[in-house]
């Protein structure tokens, strides 16, 4: 994943643009960076890993070298980023949230029309962002470029570009994938990933940018240069996993549609007869907590946290990629408290349930420490596809989802044709792989909430969103 913050102001804007990206911590682990533009010096860029200090640490001495009325940063996850760009379009900083799957056809073609060449990682690759970059130089006008690099990019593209005269120009995924807000203040106007960084800042909400929408952002103010089309499909996992929960996107905060998800889970399992007899209603830390608190309320059990985590050094939501070390990770972090475990029965609420493996350990440690039971609920249905629109849940294999590896346990190669019917809990084949799973992760009950159910709780139309993950339907 990854996310971005700019601002431009009639004042120096390095401490918002420092803040506004240190607030987008939660979304990537990998590299950070900051550039500043100055009417009389011109640019200022500095980039940094961040893979095992936070993005604080690693700016704070870059910061009295920085000045500008306007400045873009970003945490990204992938390729280091922004970029700094000279081309015939004058020159430019850049950065993008989204992914590519057709990188490689796209490079060839850029080659077979003239391109020279591009600037080489340490594996091979070449930098997302500069192929992006690519794609657009290829226009006579950022506009145009964008809209092409859109076209022609099999995934989703979000970005800023920052131009040499100052101006912030962005751009939302041409069906919305993401959010792209703009804030004002006295002095000028930022445009964020999340609302609640600005908002701390001291600004407003002024504008959310609509699918495929392109505007420029100066200091007085901000003009559409390309309008919004019709289709949107904005991820569903802004509100079930990764969004902060002081965000609003469409309208939608994160922390109260969560609670809602959870009082729908709770409300539905009623109807149906299948709510557990439990002495505390609890959720893991920490996206899972709101769902807890609000299947707590609806079910009228007490909720209560039996464990905690440790964050003064793990602070931050994404772990490393090896997954060996992601498993180390998540264990050390999870502190117990025995005397909500120690003969109780506890009723557990995460945003989704992946790959299962640390949810294994997870109650391996909690009948470790006394629990008499443990029942899983997953506040979203099961994950049958990798996104291939984000970055943020892609896999190598299908077969590294814990439903598409049991399915394929149960019923080999006959089961994947059946996918469908799998996700359905109600169904024969569906109850099947629920209680497969259920034994595999040592859960005394094991429940998902309904595609319906958080549809439910977005209050969103749900033409509006992009429920690949589970359905994998465009």
């Amino acid at each position: 994943m990854g996310g971005f913050f700019g601002a431009a102001s009639h004042r120096d804007v390095v401490i918002d643009v420092f803040f506004g990206v240190d607030y987008h911590s939660h979304l990537g682990t990998r590299r950070a960076g900051m550039i500043f533009f100055d009417s009389e010096t011109g640019f200022q860029r500095e980039i940094h890993s961040i893979e095992n200090t936070p993005f604080r640490t690693k700016f704070e001495d870059d910061l009295q070298g920085f000045h500008g009325r306007s400045g873009i940063g970003c945490i990204s996850d992938t390729d280091p980023q922004p970029l700094l760009v000279r081309s015939h379009l004058g020159t430019f900083g850049i950065t993008t949230v989204g992914i590519i799957n057709n990188a490689e056809e796209l490079i060839e073609e850029c080659f077979s029309a003239g391109g020279k060449q591009f600037m080489a990682m340490s594996s091979g690759k070449v930098n997302s962002t500069e192929l992006v970059a690519a794609l657009i130089n290829q226009k006579e006008s950022f506009v145009e470029g964008i809209k092409f690099a859109q076209e022609v990019i099999d995934g989703s593209l979000t970005l800023l570009i920052m131009t040499d005269d100052g101006d912030i120009i962005a751009a939302r995924d041409k069906v919305g994938r993401l959010p792209v807000l703009v804030g004002k203040n006295d002095e000028g106007r930022c445009i964020s990933f999340e609302s609640f960084p600005y908002h701390k800042l001291g600004y407003d909400d002024e504008y959310e940018l609509g699918p495929g929408e392109i505007v420029r952002v100066n200091a007085d103010g901000y003009e559409t240069l390309a309008p919004a089309g019709d289709t949107m499909k904005i991820c569903a996992f802004l509100w079930t996993y990764y969004g902060y929960p002081n965000s609003n996107y469409e309208g939608q905060n994160v922390e109260v549609v969560r609670y809602r998800n959870g009082a729908i889970m709770a409300r539905d399992e009623a109807a149906a007869g299948t709510l557990p007899e439990v002495d505390y209603v609890a959720g893991v830390p920490d996206s899972g907590v709101p769902h807890a608190i609000g299947y707590s309320t609806q079910c009228k059990t007490p909720f209560a946290r039996p464990f905690i985590k440790y964050t003064p050094t793990w602070a931050r939501s994404f772990m490393p990629s090896n997954q060996e070390v992601r498993n180390r990770v998540a264990k050390m972090k999870q502190v117990a408290v025995p005397e909500l475990i120690k003969d109780k029965k506890l009723l557990l609420i995460d945003d989704s349930i992946v790959r299962g493996t640390q949810l294994r350990e997870t109650v391996d440690f909690l009948y470790d420490a006394g629990a008499t039971e443990v029942h899983m609920r997953s506040a979203c249905p099961p994950i049958m596809f990798s996104c291939k629109y984000l970055s943020f849940s892609s896999s190598k294999s299908e077969m590294d989802l814990i439903s598409r590896r049991t399915i394929q346990e149960l019923e080999g190669d006959e089961g994947q044709k059946h996918l469908e019917e799998y996700a359905d809990a109600s169904t024969e084949r569906g109850g099947c792989m629920l209680r497969a799973i259920c034994e595999k992760l040592g859960f005394d009950s094991l429940g998902y909430q309904s595609l319906q159910g958080m549809i439910e709780s977005t209050g969103i139309d749900p033409e509006k969103i992009c429920t690949y993950c589970w359905t994998g339907k465009e």
